[in-house]
């Protein structure tokens, strides 16, 4: 997910007080709520998945709460802001591991989850809200939802099987488009992959502008798709630039951009073959899920609808973390410390959540693969991500 913001030494003291104000003292907490403390960015430039994230968490909190907590016990997230920034996010992490926490959630991006990744060698939990990061095997560190790897292959796939294997790529220079970029490459290298010829290749910064002349590079080489990997402002950039130089081919980016905020702001400039892979949660129409899943599912859009809401991506990286950790947790009870929270997470298989059936021995540290993918494409007169494909990206027609 989006990275790259930056904050000038001199002031990064002052974003840290500002940042750690709110913090709460334990002996000020209720005895006998259990808190879970989430680090997110609720401002800066990746607050349009922070915020998202945190409202998730309030639905699930009183859904939880509703069904009688942990063993009894109301839980409460506790909300710290990184502000968008990696030092902050380090430094709120470094004050509540000494609290000694079983598990700490969050944060939003690649950038800051692999700024707080090193202080989790011996514990807590930490559960990463960005697919983008890769945790070592058996480490304290999990993270959400299908890997940008696995997304990249189903919306590989699909372009593949609807016979368009000419593709440009244009990646931001920022932590999520270098990741992007080593795994798309990986990814071209598979045999099934053998045909697609990438006929232009682009970089930008994600504090341009403009990428008009890229583009137009791009759309000289004649290419029959186009991925494009940034989150964010910088990815309307990229819709502007094409729309600038007239380029109308399919267009696939991450899901870290599928959200109805940014769905309407960039309204007009969005490109009319706009496809976007994501995990399971985006699929409404239970034939298309097993039972198990659908039965999730409603639960997940029955807390928004109820709330007058709509999830999106932010929702489901917020929610689905949140309430493993919490089923996880109800099995062990309150007193688990960081060890067994991580061991019983480790050993999840069969947990159904609403991107489909985890399995942590298959896909250590996530429970996902790219079987638990699908691909969408955004259709603004109906305001929805229809699914246009079969998990793993397979074409439905």
């Amino acid at each position: 997910m989006k990275s790259g913001f930056h904050v000038v030494p001199a002031l990064a003291g002052a974003l840290f007080y500002a940042a750690l104000a709110g913090f709460p003292a334990s002996s000020a907490l209720a005895d006998d709520e259990y808190d879970i403390q989430v680090i997110l960015a609720l401002s800066g430039p990746g607050a349009f998945l922070g915020n998202g994230e945190q409202q998730a968490l309030q639905f699930a909190e009183k859904v939880v709460n509703d069904s009688g907590g942990i063993q009894g016990r109301p839980v409460k997230f506790v909300f710290h802001d990184d502000q968008t920034n990696p030092q902050v996010a380090v430094q709120l992490a470094t004050d509540i591991i000494a609290t000694k926490p079983a598990v700490i959630l969050g944060s939003s991006l690649v950038a800051t989850c692999r700024a707080m990744m090193p202080l989790m060698t011996d514990g807590p939990v930490m559960y990463c809200f960005s697919p983008g990061i890769h945790p070592d095997d058996g480490s304290y560190v999990f993270t959400a939802s299908a890997s940008t790897f696995d997304l990249a292959d189903s919306v590989i796939r699909y372009f593949r099987m609807k016979g368009w294997k000419k593709f440009a790529l244009i990646f931001s220079t920022d932590a999520s488009g270098q990741d992007a970029e080593k795994g798309i490459d990986a990814l071209l290298q598979k045999p099934e992959n053998k045909d697609i010829q990438i006929v232009a290749r682009e970089h930008f910064n994600t504090t341009d502008v403009s990428v008009s002349a890229q583009i137009a590079r791009l759309k000289a080489s004649k290419p029959q798709a186009l991925i494009a990997w940034s989150t964010g402002a910088p990815i309307a950039t990229i819709f502007r630039g094409m729309q600038q130089v007239g380029l109308d081919i399919p267009i696939a980016t991450t899901d870290g951009n599928m959200t109805y905020a940014q769905m309407t702001q960039y309204k007009d400039f969005l490109p009319r073959q706009l496809y976007i892979p994501a995990a399971q949660w985006v699929v409404r129409d239970p034939t298309l899920l097993s039972p198990a899943v659908a039965a999730k599912s409603q639960i997940f859009y029955k807390a928004f609808e109820d709330n007058g809401a709509q999830p999106d991506i932010a929702s489901e990286l917020g929610w689905e973390p949140g309430m493993l950790v919490i089923e996880t947790l109800k099995k062990l009870g309150a007193g688990a410390g960081a060890a067994q929270l991580r061991a019983a997470l480790a050993q999840t298989k069969g947990y159904v959540g609403v991107n489909g059936v985890y399995d942590f021995a298959a896909a250590p540290q996530r429970g996902l693969d790219v079987s638990d993918t699908v691909v969408t494409r955004w259709a603004p007169a109906k305001n929805i991500w229809e699914i246009v494909s079969k998990p793993t990206g397979i074409p439905l027609n």
